[in-house]
């Protein structure tokens, strides 16, 4: 699941214990319930809510399987659903397991830049990759693969972790009209976020449905992925606040 390069590093990573710190106050102004209504133009993006994340899996995010009731109400109110599937290979470069003497949550360099490395999770074929079976999207259209080249990770549903590699999910979202998402699932603190901020990048408006997601936070990366989006123009809401 990096960074790219000494900007996209300090973007990536989310560690530091200084970011708790950095909250913008007011980010989560209250709205009316219920007051915004996605229309043809928005899409609903369910980011990796896949058994290696849930309690029991192999990368657990605390209250992971919480999610699934709270997207799958969302669901109603979307005529685009997208979902993205971490689809690591063996031996992954994310992987400690990878690189001798590493142990999880410690980093690497790789060519693209510092590289969290993470137990075995999400191989490709296995139960532990496989999408939650509670999970109830009738109108998913998409799944999005990522992190299944070997010697790359991607957290991010539409830009790889060289910075460079697009999954081609911007494309297929412009072609259809979309021009907002709506951002869910796991973890708030990486794939969540990333997939946000390249939202903005890239041209989307874009709200991350904080109720409809669960974070890992590794030393700060919670509170620092909450101001780093703030700063790119990402909304925060809650699942209330959707029609």
């Amino acid at each position: 699941m990096p960074a790219n390069a000494s900007a996209e590093f300090s973007r990536r990573l989310f560690l530091g214990s200084t970011a708790a710190a950095c909250l913008v106050a007011g980010f989560g102004a209250a709205r009316a319930a219920g007051s915004i209504k996605p229309d043809a133009k928005s899409a609903l993006i369910v980011v990796d809510v896949q058994n290696c994340f849930i309690d029991g899996g192999t990368l657990p995010v605390k209250g992971g399987a919480a999610v699934v009731p709270v997207i799958n109400k969302l669901a109603a109110s979307f005529q685009n659903i997208v979902v993205t599937q971490d689809w690591h290979t063996p031996g992954h470069a994310s992987f400690a397991s990878t690189h001798a003497g590493k142990k999880p949550f410690e980093t690497t360099s790789m060519p693209y830049g510092t590289q969290v490395l993470w137990p075995d999770h999400c191989v490709q074929g296995s139960d532990d990759a496989a999408l939650h079976k509670d999970l109830k999207l009738p109108t998913a259209g998409l799944i999005i693969r990522k992190g299944f080249r070997k010697d790359v990770d991607s957290y991010s549903a539409f830009v790889e972790a060289d910075g460079k590699t697009m999954t081609g999910l911007a494309g297929y979202l412009k072609e259809r009209g979309v021009d907002t998402v709506f951002v869910t699932g796991l973890a708030t603190d990486f794939c969540v976020a990333w997939t946000a901020m390249d939202a903005r990048k890239l041209g989307f408006t874009a709200y991350v449905i904080e109720d409809a997601t669960r974070a890992i936070d590794l030393n700060g990366s919670l509170a620092a992925a909450w101001k780093q989006m703030t700063d790119a123009g990402v909304k925060r809401i809650q699942a209330s606040d959707i029609a």
